[in-house]
């Protein structure tokens, strides 16, 4: 097993945003995060990535507590993240960008920029290298984010709504790029919002509501599940949108 958390709990004061969430994943799976806003998936996802420590429960990664260790931790033994919010260096070039996380494993510049310049031809973003990140759209940031942590070589990439605010156009592109991501035996976690995503890319889901985890199984089983439709789909009137 590549993770696993068990009874991860995250409180705030006196309220609980997490309460005793499990999660199993084996190496080479792909699985889905979803749930209502605030039912919690965000906080453990964060728990997961070592940006938030649980109050209570504990997480393991490839036979390593990480259950406090600090974000820089996860990374070098192999967890990589991106951000709802693309968190970019405007004023460095998109591959100066992703050289920031070649250098976790290659501290030489040369082989930095080497490992740099083969995401940004993975993610398609190499004829742009030496452009400034400012000049970058959703899309492109997005992408960014995504060439900045394979350039870091992560066993498990933690994706949060790396696809939100694309079109219709740019998510089926974005799709395409997660399942050759997939394809190359990286583990991957996604917190989306888009049902589309969910279904055409994940073959197990969590539902979290109100702190909890209400579901898990195959995408399609799961969101006609009674207590999923009532938690937030068929608040949408049956829009398969989380």
């Amino acid at each position: 097993m590549l993770l696993e958390a068990r009874g991860v709990t995250r409180n705030f004061g006196a309220f609980v945003a997490v309460s005793n969430a499990d999660l199993d994943l084996d190496e080479g799976e792909i699985i889905g995060l979803i749930g209502p806003n605030g039912a919690g998936k965000s906080t453990f996802f964060n728990c997961l990535a070592g940006d938030m420590q649980p109050t209570s429960g504990r997480v393991t990664f490839a036979g390593v507590d990480v259950t406090h260790a600090p974000p820089e931790t996860h990374a070098r033994l192999g967890i990589g993240r991106t951000f709802q919010v693309p968190a970019t260096f405007e004023d460095m070039t998109i591959l100066e960008n992703v050289m920031v996380g070649a250098f976790l494993r290659h501290p030489h510049r040369q082989d930095a920029r080497d490992a740099a310049m083969w995401a940004l031809d993975f993610t398609g973003l190499s004829r742009l290298a030496a452009q400034s990140a400012r000049s970058l759209g959703t899309p492109g940031r997005k992408r960014l984010e995504i060439a900045r942590v394979l350039a870091s070589e992560p066993r498990l990439i933690l994706l949060d709504e790396a696809l939100a605010g694309l079109t219709p156009g740019e998510i089926q592109s974005a799709i395409e790029l997660v399942r050759r991501i997939h394809e190359r035996g990286t583990t991957l976690v996604i917190v989306e919002h888009i049902m589309e995503v969910i279904i055409s890319l994940t073959r197990r889901v969590l539902v979290f509501n109100q702190g909890r985890t209400i579901a898990n199984g195959a995408p399609r089983e799961v969101i006609d599940h009674p207590a999923v439709i009532e938690a937030y789909i068929g608040r949408r009137h049956g829009k398969r949108r989380t």
